[in-house]
């Protein structure tokens, strides 16, 4: 749960401060929102731009305001008025925030970790901001997304950021499957307690074969990039306790020469499975991942087959995907 609000130097954290003189710098102004990237880890990683952002604001509105204390102590700054912005209360923040900045004043946003609005609170305050017309400006800084991304050696001509997959259900099943069928190279998010689950899910949607690095602690004094198939990077995940923030880089369909499998072949291994007994959605998840092959491939020649559609998920609101 983040912290209560805090303002240091101030004994009431529901009246932002004012800093000084509006007319500051390039970055800030009256009348605008600030955002401001902070390290990953490394507190080395603070540029000065944003250290002065913090000195010339009004208000830093932060996601946690004892993680942000003590970058604020790092950087040698006191006096600094803080206020919590984080996904519970970010709806709420934002009248307070647009009529803040319409009174004239200036607010810095920032997150833990990274740049704010990346799988962080700060982009329903941005899109609520654009839509009053309100000046939004950014300080740039460190990011785990494009620090794994150019660290792991695979494509960066394209990329997505697919974030953190759902948990689990359907729409875990959907996600996977968009996954495993992307040309770009794709780069997930994922808790350390669950990365040999998350790495397993994708070996089964996008085969075994599929090139995967797995980056964690990014920056910091434990850092390590692991690059390897999905198969290896399970086996990896399992054999050890992983620990820290982690950042999965997934190989794109677009990076690698698709597999010269004929549809004979596939409906071959399918009927072999089929014939012992085994149902449509396992039989196809097995084929795609021993073949190297996307499930919707495999799928549809399942549903092909002549009397094997009869054991497959159908109906309305069947998610042919599995889920």
């Amino acid at each position: 749960m983040p912290a209560d609000d805090h303002p240091e130097g101030s004994d009431d954290a529901d009246e932002p401060g004012s800093s000084g003189d509006p007319g500051r710098s390039e970055t800030t102004g009256p009348g605008s929102v600030i955002l401001v990237g902070t390290p990953i880890g490394n507190l080395g990683d603070l540029s000065p731009r944003a250290v002065r952002t913090f000195t010339e604001v009004d208000t830093v509105y932060c996601e946690d305001t004892r993680h942000t204390r003590k970058l604020l102590t790092h950087a040698g700054l006191a006096g600094v008025v803080t206020r919590s912005l984080y996904e519970h209360n970010e709806d709420e923040r934002i009248p307070e925030i647009l009529g803040a900045v319409a009174a004239g004043r200036s607010v810095a946003v920032v997150s833990d970790a990274g740049m704010p609005g990346i799988s962080d609170p700060g982009s329903r305050l941005v899109a609520a901001a654009a839509d009053a017309g309100v000046t939004v400006s950014v300080v740039p800084g460190p990011s785990s997304v494009l620090a794994a991304l150019v660290v792991s050696g695979l494509s960066t001509d394209r990329f997505v950021v697919e974030g953190f997959l759902p948990r689990s259900g359907r729409e875990r099943t959907r996600r996977l499957d968009a996954v495993a069928g992307e040309e770009r190279t794709t780069v997930l998010l994922e808790a350390p307690g669950r990365v040999a689950a998350t790495v397993a899910d994708l070996a089964g949607h996008c085969g075994g074969g599929r090139r995967v690095v797995v980056a964690r602690e990014l920056t910091k004094v434990h850092e390590e990039v692991y690059r390897g198939t999905l198969d290896d990077a399970e086996a990896w995940a399992r054999e050890r306790t992983v620990r820290g923030e982690v950042v999965l880089v997934l190989e794109g369909t677009g990076s690698i020469p698709a597999p010269e499998v004929a549809d004979e072949a596939v409906i071959e291994a399918l009927r072999r499975r089929l014939d012992a007994g085994e149902r449509t959605r396992g039989a196809v998840d097995a084929v795609a991942a021993e073949l190297g092959l996307a499930r919707r491939r495999v799928y549809d020649l399942a549903l092909a087959e002549p009397g094997r559609a009869g054991n497959a998920p159908s109906g309305p609101g069947v998610d042919p995907s599995g889920g």
